[in-house]
Parts: C-alpha cells; sequence; structure tokens
C-alpha cells in the first residue's frame, strides 16, 4: 500500500509528464505549420490561423474539463482526454487541404485542455503552503513547446512532415498508458457541487477572476503565441533554417516552461501581487525592446552623410527572448496562487475560466500577428502588439489592487488603536 507522500509525488510526477507530452502536442503546429505553408501556398495570416487552431479548441474545453474534474477526479478525466487526442493525431498525415488541417487541429487541440485538468488534480495532493509549488511544477509542462521544437525538425529532415503525426500519435498513446499505471484517485478530491457550465461561468462576473483572466491572457497567451510564432519569426526575419530557427526559439519556449516551477515558490514565498508585479514590468521593459524594427537612416552632419543600422542581430533578439520566457513562466505560476488561495473549493472551475482568456489569447495573437505582418510588412509589430498588452495589465493591476492595498493598511490600524 503506497504512503499518501507516495502518491502525491508519483501524481506529481507523471501528471508534469503527460503534460509535457500534451503541450508538446498542443505546438505542433508551430513546426509543422511551416513545411506545410510552403506547400499550400498560404498567407502570413493563414499561417497565423493554421498555427493557433489548435489552441482554439484546447482553451474552449478549459471550463468543461476543469468542471469534470471537480466533479469525477483528475485521473480519469485525463487519460479520457488523452486517448481521445490519439486518432486525430494520426490522421493528420493524411489531410491534403487547407480546411482539412484546420478541422483536424481543432480535435488535436483538445490536448491543450489538459492544463484544466491536471492544475487540481496535482494542486489537490497538497497543502495549501506547497500548492504554489506543485502546480508550478506541474505547469513546467510548458516546456513541451521546445521540446516539439527538438523533436519535430529532427523527424522531417529524416522522414517528412507527414511522419510527426504518427510519431505523435504513438508517443501520445504510450502517455496514456504511463499516466493511468502511476496515477491515482482519491475520493476525498471530488467536489460535489452539480452547478453547471452557466453557473461556474457566472464566475467571470467576479472581479477578481476578470483580472486573472486578462494577466493570464498576457503571460500564458503570449506564451503560446510566441512559441507558435518564433520559428517562423526566425526564418523570415533572419534566414535561418528550419532546425536552426527551431533550436533558438527553444530559447525561449524552455525556460518558459521549466521555470515555472520557480514562479510558483515564488509566490508561495513572497505573494503571488508581488511576483505578478514585477513579472509586468519585465515584460514591459522586454517588449518595448523588441518593439523595434530594423531601421536604417541617413543622417546628415558636418561631414556629410552618416548611414546608421539599427536593430537587433538574432543573437541580441534571443537573450531578450530568453528574458521575457522566464517571466513569463513565472507569471504563469503566480496567476495561479491567486486562484488557489482565493478560490480553494472551486480551483477546476476558475483556472478551467483563466485558462479558457489565457487560451484564447494564445489562439487570438498569432492571428493578429499574421493580420499586422500583412497590413504593415512589419516583424517586429507583434511585440508591438504584445507591449501594449502588457501596458493594459500594469494599469489595471494597480487601480484594481491600490483599494485592496488601502484597505488593509486602514484593518491594520483600526486592530493597532
Amino acid at each position: 500500500m503506497a504512503s499518501p507522500a507516495f502518491k502525491s509525488y508519483s501524481v506529481l510526477a507523471v501528471s508534469t509528464f503527460s503534460f509535457t507530452v500534451c503541450f508538446m502536442i498542443w505546438m505542433m503546429f508551430a513546426v509543422l505549420g511551416i513545411p506545410i505553408q510552403r506547400h499550400l501556398g498560404l498567407s502570413e495570416t493563414e499561417f497565423g490561423i493554421l498555427a493557433a487552431t489548435p489552441v482554439l479548441s484546447g482553451s474552449l474545453v478549459r471550463v468543461p474539463l476543469g468542471i469534470w474534474t471537480d466533479r469525477f477526479g483528475g485521473r480519469i478525466v485525463f487519460f479520457l482526454l488523452m486517448l481521445a487526442c490519439v486518432v486525430p493525431i494520426y490522421l493528420m498525415q493524411f489531410a491534403t487541404e487547407y480546411w482539412q488541417f484546420l478541422v483536424i487541429g481543432l480535435f488535436v487541440g483538445l490536448a491543450g485542455g489538459s492544463f484544466s485538468v491536471g492544475t487540481p488534480y496535482v494542486a489537490r495532493w497538497f497543502q495549501k503552503d506547497r500548492q504554489g509549488l506543485a502546480m508550478g511544477v506541474f505547469g513546467a509542462g510548458n516546456a513541451g513547446s521546445a521540446l516539439t521544437k527538438l523533436l519535430a525538425p529532427a523527424v522531417i529532415t529524416a522522414c517528412g512532415w507527414q511522419r510527426v503525426p504518427t510519431v505523435y500519435a504513438a508517443i501520445m498513446l504510450g502517455t496514456a498508458v504511463l499516466f493511468w499505471l502511476f496515477s491515482y484517485h482519491d475520493p476525498r478530491h471530488v467536489v460535489s457541487s452539480k452547478a453547471g457550465i452557466a453557473e461556474q461561468l457566472r464566475l467571470m462576473k467576479n472581479p477578481a477572476v476578470l483580472r486573472y483572466c486578462q494577466c493570464y491572457s498576457v503571460v500564458f497567451g503570449g506564451y503560446v503565441a510566441l512559441a507558435l510564432w518564433m520559428i517562423h519569426y526566425y526564418v523570415g526575419e533572419y534566414g535561418f533554417d528550419i532546425t536552426h530557427a527551431a533550436f533558438l526559439a527553444a530559447c525561449f519556449s524552455l525556460p518558459g516552461g521549466v521555470l515555472r516551477a520557480l514562479g510558483g515558490w515564488l509566490s508561495d514565498r513572497f505573494g503571488a501581487y508581488k511576483v505578478t508585479w514585477y513579472v509586468m514590468w519585465v515584460c514591459w521593459v522586454v517588449f518595448f525592446l523588441l518593439s523595434y524594427p530594423q531601421t536604417q537612416m541617413v543622417i546628415a552632419t558636418v561631414g556629410g552623410p552618416l548611414s546608421l543600422d539599427i536593430g537587433l542581430n538574432p543573437w541580441g533578439f534571443t537573450v531578450l527572448l530568453f528574458v521575457a520566457g522566464v517571466a513569463m513562466a513565472v507569471g504563469k505560476a503566480s496567476v495561479f496562487k491567486f486562484i488557489s488561495d482565493e478560490f480553494p473549493d472551486n480551483i477546476g472551475a476558475v483556472s478551467g475560466v483563466v485558462g479558457l482568456a489565457g487560451g484564447l489569447g494564445g489562439f487570438l495573437l498569432p492571428i493578429l500577428f499574421g493580420v499586422l505582418l500583412d497590413a504593415t510588412g512589419i516583424r517586429s509589430s507583434a511585440f508591438m502588439l504584445l507591449y501594449g498588452t502588457v501596458c493594459v495589465s500594469l494599469i489595471w493591476m494597480h487601480f484594481s489592487f491600490k483599494p485592496l492595498a488601502e484597505r488593509r493598511v486602514l484593518d491594520t490600524a483600526a486592530r493597532s488603536a
């Protein structure tokens, strides 16, 4: 008979591994979309829609999956979700038309809903003062985005892009079996609430939930969007081949996933508000620098014309992108620490709503990146858009948390008196 501690850590380990695989598959169009774009002759906007399609379905199912996890338990929901994705992944290799890729992508995208299953499933195996770290470790499965950037190019180079779906389907099936063998179910973790989806969605009327939705749409939605877009960006902006572009893009995706555990630990130690606030400021500075397009100018001087080239080289760009990935990783965990602190009895439902907002951000942003690129011809316009979203977050956080801070000061003064 396994001890409670062993069960907790076994659940955490196998859930994190399973989420890593699910996220790897959810982000597969970040790599696979490039040869498909060339094969079908897609525009930048069409590429953005293709890359973002799995994100849409993976986001929309997060609310019901979070509710089902509360009601039936995370083990069975997670297992069935992975099994449901195996066949669509395999069928992708037979698609020949753009609309076929979009339809299959919607079904493959269900794998992205695994976050709303694993988050409450893992959290309930740990005490409240360790839930931030536990959810951060689980959330490190976002590193699956980096894994797909390393695995998919190797398969494409060796066997062609059509072989990637076969490999990924086999990996997903094996992961589902492994999860079932090493995970556990605790009936005490099942919430008896009979609330339906409509009632749970009323949580969005709560100002706190709306605030966390907006923050998460930046730190997670922005992360997903960049994870989908950066290989394409490196290829178009700097002329790298797909293998080298994927490797450099992984420098953003890997810390953006793995270091989420650090964000959970920092949130447990210093509080979710302080951590999230500093994350937003780091993103604000980095996106401002990344927004500046490659510029050539001629200045009239007393000695004659002076030509200047202003812009980031690939290495400076990658360093700044790495910093953004670290900040987003920490921010993703700190937002969910807010949820576990304020909604302990509805972690599944609230995380589903917040995850939906983050996922929709990850769906809309790549499409907007493509639209802006088609309209302006400036690739860094993607970062201009992200810079604007961070500005909104900073303003909203300042004015929404300021009354709460003032109330705490008054309460403290009253108790002292």
